[in-house]
């Protein structure tokens, strides 16, 4: 169980202006974000001026962890298996879409959208990104990966890094505290151990995952920014992240009803 949150307050839109509004409020947040992404602008900056600190990170890292899984043929097994099935952006996105479809089947239907937009729009602007900086990947000696496309940032990165966050924002009213503690851990191990598995295999750069990771929570930032505008809007109570999105989820432990609940206080 959630603790108690805050008083109920008066609604102050009518559920379908509250439902516009966080239309609006998702787009606005999205384009906000692609265009005053500022710590990656600044990454970007660095990479583009071959700056002397990140330069050497980038080579050292990058040619070190490549050489030691490819002297350990049972390390790069492994770290193989959990970069291309356990921790790929297919794996990945298809754990938010079952996490959409138990929140539809809950009547959540609005938090289903916010988790299912939010993925989709970091595939999106990852894709941009890569086409418009168009970085090269590492050229190491011996590969013993090969990537298609371009390096900044890195599609693995940025897409664990959302749908992580999106997970645990979702699905933490659900889960009882000791398991709160392990979905953080996992969502935590997962989002650094795909960093370290695609600079290992020498398909990207640190400066490529910092990237990734920067973007990707900084747009579930901005989008669940835009839905707890619409929780103001229908005079939901406050409630810190650490509840989750939608914290009346653990009221109920049966599907709710034609309005869900997200709709008790329309």
């Amino acid at each position: 169980m959630t603790r108690p949150l805050g008083r109920p307050r008066r609604p102050r839109f009518s559920p379908r202006t509250a439902d516009l509004r966080l239309g609006v409020r998702l787009l606005a947040a999205v384009a906000a974000f692609a265009v005053a992404a500022v710590p990656v602008a600044l990454l970007l900056v660095l990479v583009e001026a071959h700056w002397g600190p990140l330069h050497r990170l980038d080579e050292s890292a990058a040619v070190g962890l490549h050489r030691a899984v490819r002297a350990h043929p049972a390390l790069l097994g492994v770290v193989r298996t959990f970069s291309d099935r356990v921790w790929d952006p297919v794996t990945m996105r298809l754990l938010v879409a079952l996490a959409a479809g138990l929140l539809l089947w809950r009547r959540a239907w609005r938090l289903a959208l916010w988790a299912a937009g939010t993925v989709a729009a970091s595939a999106l602007i990852g894709a941009a990104v890569k086409l418009a900086v168009a970085r090269a990947r590492p050229s190491l000696p011996d590969p013993v990966a090969h990537a298609p496309g371009f390096s900044f940032p890195s599609g693995h990165a940025m897409t664990a890094a959302t749908c992580c966050a999106v997970l645990l924002l979702v699905l933490l009213p659900l889960l009882r505290p000791a398991l709160r503690r392990v979905a953080w851990a996992v969502a935590v191990v997962s989002v650094l151990g795909v960093g370290f598995t695609r600079v290992a295999l020498g398909v990207h750069w640190v400066s490529d995952v910092l990237a990734g990771w920067l973007l990707g929570l900084g747009l579930v930032a901005a989008t669940a920014w835009a839905f707890d505008g619409w929780r103001r809007d229908t005079g939901r109570p406050a409630a810190p992240v650490t509840e989750g999105l939608e914290p009346e989820l653990a009221d109920d432990d049966q599907p709710a009803g034609p309005e869900g609940p997200e709709g008790r206080a329309e």
